[in-house]
């Protein structure tokens, strides 16, 4: 009888999984192995490498390998290669590093660096009030809508973009490094997040129930809220200054030496008008010749959102070009571990060849990958150079990194032109080397893009 019944509840559970649509059936996984034969020599060699070395070696291309060197025919006057060591402020350096060359040759300098800690201070406080106040515009929201679910996730995190950079020099100006050099956290920024949106989450659900209540003044809740925030940032930071001292000495020896607040001193060395910038982006998967913005993507509460013209990869190239020519550097930003030789510093299709590797093909185009969230821009970093070939098309070009110099070409990475077609995503160019038609899509209304876009989702 027990064998009966074991029969049959065996047979119960095997008319249960064949039920279950979709399954890996086993005449599924017959087929499915057939694409392993350990027996065949070629397939146990790639195995016996592939489980006991690093798939990226094993990858590596000999054919690319080497042939790519870091010379190019145009190149901005840059100099100093700058490391924001382990913390995802690129996006800060590379903005000061667009500046920097302009800097360094107003005050005949051999070298300058803008303080980089000073505005992450301010970064961070802003991001977090940002974030107190969305956790109060969407208190009504449940916690498991998209809105706050993408809220809480990250309350704040180092990222940023080139209008992030913009909202807060305007707002609280620059400072040269020795004003407010890096600290240990600082440089290694992972610990100090955490703990940050720890608090910060802890502060937005008291946010959500106090307009729920509406038991107390939640402007004087949430200055509260971040009175703590500021107490962490300026014991782990330290506190920025108000006013300092620059005090510094040219290439043909003289010192000098003033008094400056943060506001003057950006006033003072900055030769830039930040409205003359475009933010260009080359995304396939949306209509381009159409002026976009992505909603709430901002650090500071009444700065502006993150917004871009999205246009064909060429007409952008050729502005990168114009800029380059008149030795203007420019905030560039990619995917930047796509095919990177981190040893070498240089980017080309097919540099790790896991084609041929695995036997397997890989085909998405670029459009298909940011879809799929296989691709974003990652990485920030300052558009310095390009090389040409006989009729003076583009062959390649250089970026200036923020890793130091012993990272990739001395500081610098290259990237092949038909690179820089398929992982290249934003660049922001002055409006000079723009045309009078691209220009008129800025009068455009803007398509408001939600904050869970592809785009935003890799903010770099």
């Amino acid at each position: 009888m027990k064998k009966i019944q074991l029969i049959l509840i065996t047979l119960s559970f095997v008319n249960f999984l064949n039920a279950q649509t979709g399954g890996i059936s086993t005449e599924m996984l017959l087929e499915i192995k057939k694409a392993y034969n350990y027996s065949d020599p070629s397939t146990r060699a790639i195995t016996n490498a592939v489980t006991g070395n690093e798939i990226k070696k094993l990858a590596l291309s000999n054919e690319k390998n080497g042939k790519l060197d870091e010379d190019v025919k145009y190149k901005v006057n840059v100099k100093g290669i700058t490391n924001q060591k382990s913390s995802g402020r690129c996006w800060m350096f590379t903005s000061m590093n667009v500046l920097r060359p302009k800097m360094i040759e107003k005050y005949n300098l051999s070298g300058f660096e803008y303080s980089t800690n000073f505005l992450y201070f301010w970064d961070i406080l802003e991001k977090s009030n940002l974030f107190l106040e969305t956790a109060i515009k969407t208190a009504n929201l449940p916690m498991d809508s998209r809105e706050v679910v993408t809220i809480f996730s990250t309350p704040v995190g180092d990222g940023g973009v080139w209008n992030s950079f913009v909202n807060l020099v305007k707002k609280y100006g620059l400072a040269p490094k020795d004003a407010m050099p890096e600290t240990f956290q600082s440089e290694k920024t992972s610990p100090l997040i955490h703990i940050i949106n720890t608090k910060l989450r802890e502060e937005g659900l008291k946010m959500r129930a106090l307009a729920i209540s509406k038991k107390q003044n939640l402007q004087t809740a949430k200055t509260e809220s971040l009175q703590s925030i500021y107490r962490i940032l300026a014991i782990s930071l330290g506190e920025p200054p108000t006013h300092f001292t620059w005090r510094y000495k040219t290439t043909q020896g003289e010192i000098i030496e003033k008094q400056y607040t943060p506001k003057e001193f950006a006033k003072e060395t900055l030769d830039q008008n930040f409205e003359d910038f475009v933010m260009l982006m080359n995304d396939p998967s949306r209509e381009f010749y159409k002026l976009y913005e992505i909603e709430n993507d901002r650090n500071v509460m009444e700065g502006i959102n993150w917004k871009y013209i999205n246009l064909p990869i060429e007409e952008i190239k050729n502005f990168a070009q114009a800029s380059i020519k008149a030795n203007d550097a420019m905030y560039f930003s990619c995917d930047v571990g796509k095919e990177l030789n981190n040893e070498t510093g240089r980017s080309d299709l097919n540099t790790y060849d896991y084609s041929a590797l695995f036997g397997v093909e890989f085909g998405m185009n670029k459009a298909e990958r940011i879809a799929t969230r296989e691709s974003g821009s990652t990485h920030g970093m300052a558009l310095v150079g390009f090389d040409t070939d006989a009729n003076d098309k583009p062959t390649k070009w250089l970026v200036e990194n923020s890793w130091g110099k012993t990272s990739g070409a001395d500081g610098y990475i290259v990237l092949t032109d038909k690179w820089f077609d398929e992982y290249m995503f934003r660049l922001v160019v002055n409006k000079k080397y723009i045309s009078e038609k691209i220009l008129e899509i800025l009068k455009q209304k803007s398509i408001l893009l939600p904050p869970w876009d592809p785009m935003f989702m890799y903010d770099e």
